[in-house]
């Protein structure tokens, strides 16, 4: 059989999943999971490790779903009940995301070696980059190595991603593969309200260290600073950093102008308000939020690192920035907000770039063959 022929049964799919975040990960995973469902080759299950908005989500849809609540159990319940679980269903793959879901995946399946494993890595380490402890480390190597030495094949949201895997020990070439997150593609959003006032630039996202928004507050201090009209700045998402983020927002003098909006429900609402919107992001992998504001038709300003790089062309659907100098964000912020033709052409590539290259239903049409290929290995 050749790698890409569909096979002449279902193939039965065990997604692992913590579900204890609402972030791109979460995304992402309902996103393919919406898709597969609809496809008729595939028979799904999913194991959460968390009740949450995922879970809710996924029953909504008439998904399979498990749940064993990490927060009622301990691991070695966990991986009891998960063991059961496998053993009922008996599926051909597993399919997990995240470190800790990548080990349980490995420990449940056991010596079934019959059942392959499959992990998707969403971004470079969170650690990368920074100094952490000696533990922290070894168990980052640990992961690693398993991924490497156990797991059929590791999907990469981006080329950066898999340039970082290939980089490490024990990666093959034959078994990390590229697989662009993608997104669903309404017919149409609500606009902003015309008649507002105000420009405004967004930025959403888990306020921990490698989204770097502190730099975000930088910029909108520097256009404050050269902007004769009123332009406001809102993030939406909360975290470990609220706390700075509001100490730096009130010495830069920026209470009325950064809005902390924190964890929104509903999203679609946020990116409504939004004029452009703005990663200030160490790294990423291929950031969902951005795709989310892309299909919107907002224009995107990010830096020129990790998977930006793979979404955006520069001066087409917005800016990559090639420094971290709050300056040079603040000065394409104020060339979008000043010329209003630009801003239109921006919008419309957009979106097209998301219809041609990141849609939810390429990224399970990948996700497909890449099932059909780790069958035959």
């Amino acid at each position: 059989m050749h790698p890409t022929t569909s096979p002449r049964r279902k193939i039965k799919v065990f997604h692992l999943i913590s579900g204890d975040l609402w972030a791109g990960a979460e995304v992402m995973a309902l996103t393919l999971l919406r898709r597969l469902q609809t496809d008729d080759r595939i028979e799904l299950s999913v194991l959460l490790l968390n009740n949450g908005k995922l879970a809710d989500c996924l029953k909504k849809n008439h998904l399979n779903v498990h749940v064993i609540d990490e927060q009622k159990h301990s691991f070695h319940q966990i991986l009891y009940k998960s063991r059961a679980l496998l053993k009922r269903w008996s599926p051909d793959i597993i399919h997990s995301h995240r470190y800790k879901e990548n080990i349980l995946a490995l420990l449940a399946r056991g010596e079934k070696n019959h059942i392959r494993l499959v992990a998707t890595q969403h971004g470079l380490p969170e650690h990368y980059g920074n100094k952490i402890s000696f533990r922290a480390r070894s168990i980052a190597k640990i992961h690693l190595h398993l991924l490497a030495k156990m797991f059929s094949s590791v999907v990469a949201v981006s080329a950066d991603v898999q340039s970082f895997l290939l980089g490490q020990p024990g990666f093959r070439e034959d078994r990390v593969e590229i697989i662009h997150n993608g997104i669903e593609l309404p017919e149409a959003f609500a606009k902003k309200d015309e008649t507002a006032v105000d420009f405004v630039i967004g930025s959403s996202g888990r306020l921990f260290q490698v989204k770097d928004y502190p730099l975000l507050c930088e910029v909108a201090s520097s256009v404050a600073k050269r902007s004769r009209e009123k332009i406001r700045f809102e993030l939406a998402g909360d975290g470990p950093q609220r706390a700075l983020l509001e100490k730096l927002i009130t010495h830069l003098d920026m209470k009325e102008s950064f809005l902390l909006r924190g964890h929104q429900e509903d999203m679609d609402s946020f990116y409504e308000g939004l004029d452009l919107y703005m990663s200030t992001s160490i790294h990423e992998g291929i950031p969902m939020a951005v795709l989310e504001a892309l299909v919107r038709g907002l224009p995107v300003i990010a830096p020129a690192v990790g998977g930006f790089k793979e979404i955006i062309n520069d001066g087409v659907e917005g800016f990559l920035i090639p420094d971290r100098d709050p300056h040079s964000f603040a000065e394409k912020c104020l060339l979008i907000q000043g010329n209003e033709n630009l801003r239109r052409k921006m919008s419309l590539a957009a979106r097209k770039r998301i219809e041609h290259a990141f849609s939810a239903q390429s990224m399970a049409d990948a996700y497909y063959r890449l099932y059909c290929r780790t069958m035959i290995q």
